[in-house]
């Protein structure tokens, strides 16, 4: 039987007789797991050992756990509750995004190997794919956000990864995935898709065609700004490679932050619902608003990406971003008189948190025009207070500018 999404968060990847009787996953403090007797040894190195062979031919990839930088039973309980959640075969959970994004690309990529990245991704995973990996021989070239006809003339016959972000940040644009999965398809490329503010409640990307999904857990997926975490999922062939250069690079995450993500993805489908509900009723406000001059958000006709989004996602997410109808000064000043969101770099938890782009990019107003960001620009990412209360924060604090 085939359990509605918010089943599955509640249910998926956990015992159903847990420890003690308890009704929740305990957080297995222990850095090694002990074998009873050599008989137990020799059984597990027998099955680890056919490991290889069973993840080619799609068998059983399960093993017991041995040391702490390579499994932890509350890891792999929130495992298997994101792997369920995706619509994936296995899931590998990392200390961070990046450590999920930067461990897959070296665990995916060879000297001599070519990849290529949409050039609206995170900065800092564009930093990697052009700065870093050409250390090790693997070139990149990053190709504009929805250009097909860019995407298809930049893969060369070494191309073996095509790594995009939907919605990207801060302008939230939609990559048509299906389309890149299209193009993949055929020519032993993988694509690797970062849907982190889409989340899987309103978007499934290997739905699309897509191999590999990765999210920041830290942001929606935990959803209350208390833990950091990475998670890569699809099909095991590929995911247990880079399981696999997980334990090698040491970027395991931790028994308590897996047991903080168990318990946020629970509530997840209500938060989300009331994060899209809430962020399209402010993308309407402000794009009525005099004192507000663009908005961004793939809910409303006037984005790039409606047409795109309207037919992959089932929601649209829960940021906003839009300019200020003023200048740089201006727009600190509304980002002063904001009185319920905070001000921070991050997203997606149950707290509304704001920043002024440009600020946190840099403060030499080049790199702010290299980076394609303007001084009135501002990220709203919404929580889940009302959305009543937090339309009339904004119009007050838009009185200021």
């Amino acid at each position: 039987m085939t359990r509605k999404v918010s089943t599955q968060v509640v249910h998926s990847g956990e015992a159903r007789r847990k420890p003690h009787g308890a009704i929740t996953t305990p957080i297995v403090q222990s850095s090694t797991f002990t074998f009873e007797n050599t008989a137990a040894v020799l059984a597990f190195m027998e099955r680890k050992t056919a490991r290889t062979a069973a993840r080619e031919g799609g068998g059983d990839l399960s093993l017991r756990d041995e040391y702490g930088r390579y499994s932890n039973p509350t890891l792999t309980a929130a495992e298997g509750k994101l792997a369920a959640l995706e619509g994936a075969e296995g899931a590998v959970l990392f200390a961070t995004g990046m450590s999920a994004i930067t461990t897959s690309m070296l665990a995916l990529l060879s000297a001599g190997d070519h990849a290529i990245a949409v050039r609206d991704t995170y900065r800092r995973t564009r930093e990697f794919a052009s700065s870093f990996l050409p250390r090790y021989g693997v070139e990149s070239t990053l190709v504009p956000i929805g250009d097909m006809d860019a995407l298809a003339g930049a893969i060369q016959p070494n191309t073996r990864l095509i790594f995009c972000e939907t919605p990207t940040n801060p302008y939230l644009r939609i990559m048509d995935l299906a389309a890149v999965a299209e193009l993949a398809q055929g020519r032993d490329i993988v694509t690797m898709v970062d849907s982190t503010f889409a989340t899987p409640i309103n978007l499934h990307p290997l739905e699309l065609g897509i191999d590999l999904a990765v999210h920041s857990a830290t942001k929606y997926l935990g959803g209350h700004n208390d833990l950091l975490a990475g998670v890569v999922m699809g099909r095991n062939s590929l995911v247990t490679k880079i399981q696999e250069a997980r334990g090698l690079l040491g970027g395991m995450g931790g028994p308590h932050d897996a047991y903080l993500l168990i318990r946020g993805l629970k509530t997840l489908p209500l938060r989300v619902r009331q994060q899209n509900e809430s962020a399209s009723r402010i993308s309407e406000f402000l794009d009525a608003h005099p004192k507000v001059s663009r908005v961004f958000y793939p809910g409303l006709p006037s984005h790039p990406d409606h047409a795109v989004a309207v037919k992959q996602m089932s929601g649209f997410g829960g940021v906003v971003s839009f300019e200020v109808a003023a200048d740089k000064a201006g727009t600190s000043r509304f980002i002063d008189a904001l009185q319920i969101p905070y001000i921070g770099p991050t997203l997606g938890g149950v707290e509304s948190i704001v920043q002024q782009q440009a600020l946190f990019i840099s403060l030499k107003a080049e790199d702010r025009r290299a980076a394609g960001i303007s001084d009135s620009l501002v990220r709203y990412a919404v929580g889940i207070e009302d959305a009543d209360d937090l339309i009339a924060d904004l119009d007050q604090a838009l009185a200021a500018v």
